[in-house]
């Protein structure tokens, strides 16, 4: 018997959206990478430390210290540093220094990346696009960064510019469904009707979708019926008329 599966392609990564709002984050190193970096993990809402002598400091890091939003040390790197954190990223010109890091992060089993040492990294940093809730990230593996930024640049390039606002209003519904239909044997119906309103409704649609459009919507879940924005928009607003063939009109 043949079976039609996907063919295993070893060599990659496994590319996840890792949480760490509230997860303790150590910075070794204060230049343009490092830079970089605590804007990533900020970006993230991550609890940050950064370590490094003052004189080496980037501008956007001596800022992010300034403005408080990062725990700062004035000097180089110390064993004690890796007490009670969750990820550590070195960003310093000295390999022997990040690759003593690495070995003690490897003791203490506490997630690390060593700027531009891929052997030495539990993960990479892609390329990321960002248009609020909505991240794409592209990775080379560590192969070629400039190459994953052009890369993403030309994706992004092809994105409808409403799809950040899009997805806002799609996490809203579905919070919203799961006040309705909290059980957890209503979890595949949920993801199911869901999946109709994303393929059938335009971005523009979903955009524009009112809390009151929302809770409208949510009434056809029960017969697991999808309408069309402009049944939707009828009943939110009454005032409102479809003429049909060029759109509303109040």
């Amino acid at each position: 018997m043949t079976h039609d599966f996907p063919p295993v392609e070893g060599g990659g990564s496994l590319i996840l959206a890792w949480q760490i709002r509230n997860k303790r984050v150590l910075v070794v190193g204060g230049g343009e990478v490092a830079a970089g970096r605590i804007l990533n993990v900020l970006n993230a809402d991550a609890k940050v430390t950064v370590v490094s002598p003052r004189e080496g400091l980037n501008p956007e890091v001596a800022y992010r210290i300034e403005q408080k939003q990062v725990d700062y040390h004035d000097r180089k790197f110390e064993t004690a540093d890796l007490d009670n954190v969750d990820m550590v990223l070195t960003a310093i010109d000295d390999p022997e220094a990040s690759t003593r890091i690495w070995k003690l992060c490897k003791e203490r089993k506490v997630a690390a990346n060593i700027a531009d040492v891929p052997p030495e990294c539990d993960f990479y940093f892609g390329s990321v696009h960002r248009d609020g809730p909505l991240q794409i990230m592209v990775s080379t593996n560590g192969n070629g960064p400039k190459l994953a930024s052009m890369v993403r640049k030309q994706i992004a390039s092809g994105l409808p510019p409403n799809i950040g606002d899009a997805v806002k209003k799609v996490g809203a519904l579905r919070k919203k469904l799961r006040k309705v239909a909290p059980e957890p044997e209503e979890g595949p119906k949920r993801m199911q009707w869901m999946s109709k309103v994303c393929e059938q409704w335009s971005l523009q649609e979903l955009t524009d979708l009112s809390d009151k459009d929302m809770e409208i919507l949510l009434g056809f879940y029960a017969p697991n019926e999808i309408p069309s924005s402009e049944v939707v928009r009828m009943q939110s607003r009454p005032d409102w008329a479809f003429d049909g063939s060029f759109g509303w009109s109040v």
